[in-house]
């Protein structure tokens, strides 16, 4: 194929809102497709008079600016619409997965305490009676696809119709009063010590960001696939806010298949391909993967983890040019991004240059920086950061410096072109298949099961998911490993899940008698290709 060029129409000017885009783009190409899923499309005025419904009702239903909102659902129009509407009028939106079991559900509408959640049907009676017991702070259960009337909800068409006596001047005036730098979204992310933060994001920094990527990574039209969890900022703020700001299309998977994605990306004609490695990989695997078209894509781009140099080399015969980056939630999108490129190296060995007003800097064990190609913490300031954490004062502060520098926790490298190359980890955090993933958290639950006295979880290299948990064990009674694995499937989403758990004898400790966690890396190369029981 020849290289795919494109000539990306002039953006936009920076909105006080993201929710102004579809205003926008309502008035200026108003036929033109936002959202695809399924047998549905949603022109940009279908979404503009979803949206502006939905913010009618969430203000008769008593919403208030600094409101927490709730959506628990697959990647949708529905995901979509419930989050623009509810920033809109100044409230601030929770993302909920499916795939999380209910005591995760309940930890995170317990701390951010959302006033509406919106729900799937099929998410599960006793799913919802669970949250609705451990959440006071719910007014409404709106549930999404589905009568209700068997349910402790209310159907989402009432709760719309509700609406309607909320006059355009009233919903104009609420969205006078909001935007900028006010909260509007937050992304909760496993923590070191078990529990998961809520990483505080704002409008500016949603904008910006997403036009900052649409400046780098010009691609038009921009039509692209979405299939990740609504919690995840990968969801919203690198798929789904880049696209509404360009004007182009969202393609929604609610559920990844290898081969139905692929067969989106040629029928949709997909023109950004972007994911994380291992996705790449798994629809690499299918066996009938080089008859599918997909040459309406002028854009290939991941992040989340390194890329290997095979892959590398097979997506360059796509004929267009590849990108990749390198973000976390707190920051609200990318950190480094690499400008569209056909250099190997650049993109196997770096994760490109600083994202356009990011600062970064890369300090050392005792708080001096470092100098070009030494490694050290990198620690980064910027207008998109997030506010901090929700109501966590204390994580907050010892996030950031007294200068605003955000301690990302990972070891980089500056090289001497001015690119950046990501070289380990501060902390313990591990990224499984884009997910960050934190072993303390799974320590907790192992702990929590009867007999267990200890438990340390290290993370291993895996083919697939790049990296991978390995949990070791103490007990002074025996335990069936079986049950132990169903009884983490049952607290755990399937991310978070180690690969294998092994029993020891005695735990391997440091002389100060902390778990020596460096050698259980070293043990868990080996262990992970045994035949101890998997999960």
């Amino acid at each position: 194929m020849s290289y795919k060029t494109s000539s990306a129409a002039p953006l936009p000017p920076p909105f006080p809102r993201v929710s102004d885009y579809v205003d926008w783009y309502a008035e200026h190409t108003p036929d033109l497709e936002a959202m695809v899923y399924n047998d549905q499309r949603f022109s940009y005025l279908q979404l503009r008079e979803n949206l502006d419904q939905l913010a009618r009702a969430l203000l008769k239903a008593g919403v208030k600016k600094g409101d927490r909102v709730a959506t628990l659902c697959p990647p949708s129009p529905d995901y979509f619409i419930t989050f623009l509407a509810t920033i809109s009028i100044g409230a601030i939106w929770v993302g909920l997965n499916p795939r999380y079991q209910l005591n995760e559900l309940k930890y995170v509408t317990g701390d951010s305490e959302p006033v509406v959640l919106f729900s799937r049907a099929n998410i599960g009676q006793s799913v919802h009676t669970g949250i609705m017991k451990a959440t006071q702070s719910i007014q409404s259960l709106v549930i999404l696809d589905a009568n209700s009337a068997d349910m402790p909800a209310m159907n989402y068409r009432d709760f719309i119709s509700a609406g309607e006596c909320v006059s355009r001047s009233e919903l104009e005036q609420v969205r006078q009063n909001c935007g900028g730098r006010d909260p509007c979204m937050i992304v909760y992310t496993s923590g070191s010590t078990g529990k998961p933060k809520g990483a505080l994001l704002h409008h500016q920094g949603i904008v910006e960001v997403s036009l900052g990527q649409n400046r780098l990574w010009p691609v038009s039209p921009l039509r692209m696939l979405n299939y990740f969890p609504i919690n995840h900022v990968g969801c919203v703020v690198d798929v789904s806010t880049p696209t509404l700001v360009s004007g182009g299309t969202i393609v929604f998977l609610d559920q990844f298949f290898p081969r139905r994605s692929l067969e989106l990306m040629e029928s949709e004609r997909i023109t950004l391909w972007g994911s994380v490695p291992s996705v790449f990989q798994l629809q690499f695997a299918e066996q009938d993967f080089d008859s599918f078209d997909l040459s309406a894509v002028q854009l290939i781009a991941w992040g989340g983890a390194a890329m290997p140099q095979e892959m590398i080399s097979r997506l360059l015969k796509y004929g267009c040019p590849l990108a990749t980056n390198y973000s976390m939630s707190e920051s609200c999108g990318s950190i480094t991004a690499q400008a569209p490129t056909f250099d190997i190296s650049l993109l196997e060995n770096t994760v490109g240059q600083p994202f356009e007003g990011v600062d970064i800097r890369l300090i050392d064990h005792v708080g001096q920086e470092v100098g070009k190609g030494e490694s050290g913490e990198i620690q980064i300031r910027s207008d998109y950061n997030m506010l901090g954490y929700w109501r966590a004062p204390e994580a907050t502060a010892q996030s950031f410096s007294p200068e605003g520098w955000f301690f990302t926790g990972d070891l980089g490298r500056e090289n001497p072109d001015g690119s950046y190359s990501i070289v380990g980890r501060v902390k313990e955090m591990y990224k499984s298949g884009g997910y960050n993933v934190y072993p303390r958290e799974i320590e907790n639950v192992i702990e929590s099961f009867p007999g267990v006295n200890m438990a340390a979880v290290v993370s291993t290299e895996d083919p697939v998911w790049q990296e991978v948990g390995v949990a070791y064990v103490l007990s002074d009674i025996p335990i069936d490993i079986s049950e132990l694995i169903t009884y983490c499937r049952s607290q755990l989403a399937n991310y978070k899940l180690p690969k294998k758990i092994i029993m020891l004898d005695e735990m391997p400790l440091l002389p100060i008698g902390k778990i020596d966690k460096l050698l259980l890396k070293e043990r868990a190369i080996k262990d992970y290709g045994s035949n101890d029981p998997a999960i």
